[in-house]
C-alpha cells in the first residue's frame, strides 16, 4: 500500500472561487457579485498588447496558464494584470479550460460536521491532492445529510442534489439543485413529481432516474420519476412494484439497479428491483445479485464492484452468469479508512471516502481471463491513501461524485 501524505499541519482548504450563493431557510438564491466577475471588455482590451508569458504566444501562454493548480491562483493574480483576471474568475478560467479540451478529475465530497450536523462540499484536486471548498447550497439548515441522493454528469461539470429530509421535523423535500464546475454556482432546477429522502437515483443516456424512498408520512414509495437536464422538467415512469426505500444503486449495462440493502443483523432478506429504460418496466433483482450486495458500489469495467461494510473485507465483484459474489485480488481497503464510506469511481480508479475525508485511492487492473470462459476476467486492485487536512477532522463523507473540469 502506497501512501501519499499531503502536508496535514498546515494544509489550507482553498476556495474554488467566491461565493455565489448562501444558505437561506426560503431555498432563495443570494448571488455575491466579486469585483472580478465581469471584467469590462476595455480593460480587457487594454492588456491585449500585454504578453501572458514573454516570449511565447498568447496561444501557447494560455494553455500554459490553464494547467495552474488553483491553489496557486491567489499567489501568480500578482505577476500582471492579464494574470490576474485571467485567475481572478473561476467561471472564466474553467471555461477557457473546456474550450481547450483541457479536463482533470476532481472529487466532490458531500459531508457534514459530526458535532454541528452542518452540512458542506469539499473538493479534492485529483491531480494535486489539494483540498478546495465551493459555495454552500442554497437550502435549509437543519437538514438530514443521508436523506440527499446525489448524481453527477462527470464530463459535463455537472452534479445534482436530489430530495433529502428536514431533521427537526422528518420531513422529506422535493428539492433540486444543480452544481456547475464552469460557473461554480448552485441552480434550484424544478421540483420533483413526489417528495422523498432515502431514495434511489442514477443516470442512463444523460437522464437522472429516481426511484422509491420515504414519502412525506415517512411510508415508503414504490413511485419513480425522470428528469430532462436540458429543461429540467420531470415526467413519472413505472412503478417499482414494491414499496422500499434504497440503501444502494447503481447503473449497470443501461439498467438501474436498486438494492434495499442489509438490515444489521440479518433479520431479513433484502431485497431489490431493477429498471429497464429501453422497456419502461422493473423486475426483481435476481437473489445472489440482491444478497450478496453488502456495502457502496461503483461500476468498472463495465463490472459491479463492492467496498464491503459488513467487516474490513476485500473488494468484490459481482458475476452476472453465475449470479455470485467474488473477491478480487489484492489487499482489502485500508485500514485508517473508517466507516461511514463514500464511494465512487472515474476510469480505472475507485475512491472511498472515510470518516474525516481521508481518502483511499484504489486502482483496479484486469488481470487475466479465466480458462473457462473468455469474457471472465480476473480482477486486483492496489490501494493508496491520502491524508487530508486537520482542518477537515471534523467531517464525516454522506456522498461523493467526481466531475471534469
Amino acid at each position: 500500500m502506497q501512501r501519499v501524505r499531503f502536508s496535514s499541519q498546515q494544509g489550507p482548504v482553498h476556495k474554488l472561487g467566491d461565493p455565489q450563493m448562501t444558505l437561506s431557510p426560503k431555498f432563495r438564491l443570494a448571488a455575491v457579485q466579486s469585483d472580478l466577475t465581469d471584467p469590462s471588455l476595455e480593460l480587457d482590451c487594454s492588456l491585449r498588447e500585454e504578453p501572458l508569458i514573454p516570449g511565447l504566444p498568447d496561444d501557447v501562454a494560455l494553455n500554459c496558464l490553464l494547467r495552474l493548480p488553483v491553489q496557486s491562483h491567489s499567489f501568480c493574480r500578482a505577476v500582471c494584470k492579464r494574470w490576474h483576471v485571467l485567475l481572478g474568475n473561476k467561471e472564466r478560467f474553467f471555461t477557457n479550460r473546456k474550450q481547450l479540451g483541457l479536463k482533470d478529475p476532481w472529487l466532490f465530497v458531500f459531508a457534514y460536521h459530526k458535532c454541528t450536523g452542518k452540512i458542506q462540499w469539499q473538493v479534492l484536486d485529483l491531480t494535486h491532492f489539494s483540498w478546495h471548498s465551493i459555495p454552500s447550497m442554497p437550502c435549509k439548515d437543519k437538514v438530514c445529510p443521508h436523506g440527499f441522493r446525489c448524481v453527477s454528469m462527470p464530463h459535463d461539470g455537472t452534479l445534482y442534489v436530489c430530495g433529502g429530509m428536514v431533521s427537526d421535523v422528518d420531513c422529506p423535500l422535493d428539492l433540486v439543485l444543480k452544481y456547475e464546475m464552469t460557473r461554480n454556482r448552485w441552480t434550484v432546477m424544478n421540483r420533483m413529481i413526489s417528495a422523498r429522502s432515502f431514495f434511489a437515483t442514477g443516470v442512463i443516456d444523460g437522464t437522472v432516474y429516481v426511484a422509491g424512498g420515504n414519502s412525506n408520512d415517512l411510508y415508503e414509495l414504490d413511485s419513480a420519476e425522470v428528469m430532462n437536464p436540458i429543461n429540467g422538467s420531470w415526467r413519472a415512469i413505472a412503478n417499482m412494484g414494491t414499496k422500499m426505500a434504497s440503501y444502494d444503486a447503481a447503473v449497470l449495462n443501461g439498467k438501474l439497479l436498486v438494492t434495499e440493502g442489509w438490515l444489521w443483523p440479518f433479520y431479513v432478506s433484502p431485497r431489490g428491483q431493477v429498471y429497464d429504460p429501453r422497456t419502461n418496466t422493473w423486475e426483481n433483482m435476481a437473489v445472489g445479485l440482491r444478497e450478496g450486495w453488502t456495502g457502496s458500489s461503483v461500476v468498472v469495467y463495465g463490472h459491479l464492484f463492492v467496498v464491503s461494510e459488513l467487516e474490513r473485507m476485500k473488494l468484490k465483484v459481482y458475476d452476472a452468469e453465475t449470479d455470485l459474489w467474488e473477491a478480487i485480488d489484492g489487499p482489502p481497503l485500508p485500514e485508517q479508512i473508517c466507516k461511514p464510506f463514500a464511494v465512487n469511481a472515474c476510469d480505472s480508479q475507485i475512491y472511498v471516502v472515510g470518516r474525516n475525508l481521508q481518502v483511499a485511492v484504489g486502482h483496479i487492473t484486469k488481470l487475466n481471463r479465466k480458462e473457462s470462459r473468455e469474457d471472465k476476467w480476473n480482477f486486483g486492485v492496489q490501494w493508496r491513501v491520502i491524508d487530508a487536512p486537520k482542518s477537515l477532522s471534523d467531517l464525516t463523507p454522506s456522498s461523493s461524485q467526481v466531475l471534469f473540469a
